[in-house]
């Protein structure tokens, strides 16, 4: 049974705090949770408690154009059956400064909270400690309670149990802690990011270090988020993978992550890597929690589907998990993501969406040529965002194309150039120097009867041209150099435009031989 806030705890607060933190009955569409954009969730970290399914959650509250993580408290959400989409979300019911004393305020990072032996919950939360002289001064402490909804308290207050100082010196990041509770009632906690994972037992009371600290290794391309568990006697940790390239099974990007996946026969280790549990989402941050609920597994992860959302403004959605016990140990089978049902697109001259997209150059690992015909620019972008060429060694003509499975009739292009530099630099990302397009028609053919062609970055430069029909189009561009140092290019967004509207038709993928290259 969901437990409300005692009347008396909710007749004590002032009026605007119970406005505020006063729990939010919805029921969800589908994929995120949250969708409409009045509350950005992140983070999950999912805890049963008897027939409630709670997920722990951040809140992300960047404006709309800021690349920067601004969370300044957790939430919950509840529910107790997921397949009726009907959830409870109780806001701001943690907040840093509230419960640490030695905390910075709003700065709630991934944390988890997890039942004790004792049956009271523990809540392991990444904050900065307000007075430390450590380079990095994150931190993780442990507030304790007797349900997941609070009051919660510092079961620690003499400030964190895991920093730079305590309980031995480290020189990593210490955020996103995740703790196994054993069998033999023996613990262990693990954290960090920016690839360095550690793990370390505690003590029986939840709180206390019992050492030493071990890096976990084995785990391919770690990056942060790890969630550690334990099924038929085999440990498994999801974590953020962000192994990236062409042939990666993980991400072409490295600035996406999936969620791979590891296992282990002890808690420390050693531990071996066993593939993907969950591709790249639409967020670049990947962050999930597995946990099982009535006999159904689960995963909770977080995207950047809802309305206004972004790569800093991300929200929680869940979805059933699969296991192949038919194999030792037994495999997560990947989790295909879901979403609420969507709009029926409407008619539109750009029909890049329908295309296949290619390029001269192997993608540097942290552009993404899927975002060439994704629909999206933004005014402040990360670099999967575009299609780039910046690697050091930058060409000096490369092409970008879209690959059509039927002809199509098009007499028009529009183009989004991104350039940190300024035209004819010949470093870093400038706009190019001169760019045209050339179509496929038994050989290429350059498009004639073009006005001109504009290269001004941060707007659409627009061509118009006679009808063409073609599978294949191609933009070439001469990259802008000065003193014999060529710069980069790129392309947030390239749109190919029909005479006419019409519905776009899903991409089908085109044969390598649809179109001969050069």
């Amino acid at each position: 049974m969901i437990r409300l806030p005692a009347l008396a705890a909710l007749l004590a607060m002032p009026a605007a705090a119970c406005a505020q933190n006063a729990p939010e009955t919805v029921t969800s569409p589908g994929n995120p949770i949250l969708a409409d954009g009045r509350n950005y969730t992140t983070d999950p970290a999912p805890v049963v408690d008897g027939d409630t399914l709670y997920i722990l959650t951040g809140r992300d509250e960047a404006a709309p154009e800021v690349n920067d993580f601004i969370m300044p408290e957790w939430q919950l959400l509840a529910t107790r059956d997921p397949a009726s989409r009907k959830w409870q979300r109780i806001p701001g019911f943690i907040r840093p400064e509230n419960v640490f004393a030695w905390a910075e305020p709003a700065r709630a990072y991934a944390g988890q909270i997890v039942k004790g032996m004792d049956g009271r919950f523990y809540f392991y939360a990444p904050v900065l400690e307000r007075d430390s002289d450590a380079k990095d001064k994150f931190a993780i402490g442990v507030a304790v309670a007797d349900s997941p909804r609070g009051p919660w308290r510092d079961a620690h207050p003499s400030g964190p149990i895991i920093s730079q100082k305590v309980p031995e010196a480290n020189d990593i990041q210490n955020i996103d802690p995740t703790v196994l509770l054993d069998d033999d009632g023996r613990v262990y906690i693990y954290w960090g990011t920016f690839g360095r994972l550690l793990g370390m037992e505690l003590e029986g009371d939840m709180i206390t270090p019992k050492g030493p600290e071990k890096r976990i290794e084995g785990l391919t391309g770690f990056f942060e988020a790890p969630w550690v568990l334990k099924r038929k006697g085999t440990y498994y940790m999801l974590y953020a993978g962000n192994k990236a390239g062409p042939g990666s099974d993980c991400t072409p990007a490295v600035y996406h992550a999936c969620q791979a996946w590891g296992t282990a026969t002890s808690p420390l280790g050693p531990w071996k890597y066993r593939g993907v549990a969950l591709r790249p989402v639409s967020s670049t941050t990947s962050h999930a929690g597995i946990v099982e609920f009535k006999g159904q597994w689960y995963m909770a992860y977080h995207t950047a589907d809802a309305v206004g959302g972004g790569h800093f403004r991300r929200s929680v959605a869940i979805d059933r998990l699969e296991w192949d016990d038919t194999i030792t140990p037994a495999a997560i089978r990947p989790v295909v993501p879901t979403r609420a049902p969507q709009p029926a697109p409407g008619p539109t001259r750009n029909i890049a969406g329908s295309a296949a997209a290619a390029s001269s150059n192997v993608v540097p690992v942290q552009y993404w040529i899927a975002a060439l015909n994704d629909g999206k620019v933004r005014e402040n972008p990360l670099p999967p965002e575009m299609w780039g060429t910046w690697n050091g060694n930058n060409p000096k003509q490369p092409w970008v194309e879209y690959r059509w499975d039927k002809p199509v009739a098009i007499d028009g292009s529009r183009i989004y150039f991104f350039a940190d530099q300024p035209a004819g630099s010949g470093v870093g990302v400038a706009p190019p120097a001169a760019w045209h397009l050339e179509y496929w028609d038994g050989g290429w053919k350059r498009v004639s009867d073009v006005g001109g062609y504009g290269t001004v970055p941060g707007a659409y430069q627009e061509v118009r041209f006679a009808t063409v029909t073609t599978r294949c189009l191609r933009a070439v561009f001469n990259a802008s150099s000065s003193g014999g140092s060529v710069a980069g290019l790129g392309v947030q967004e390239w749109e190919v435009l029909a005479p006419t509207a019409r519905i776009p038709e899903p991409v089908r993928g085109t044969a390598p031989s649809a179109c001969e290259a050069n």
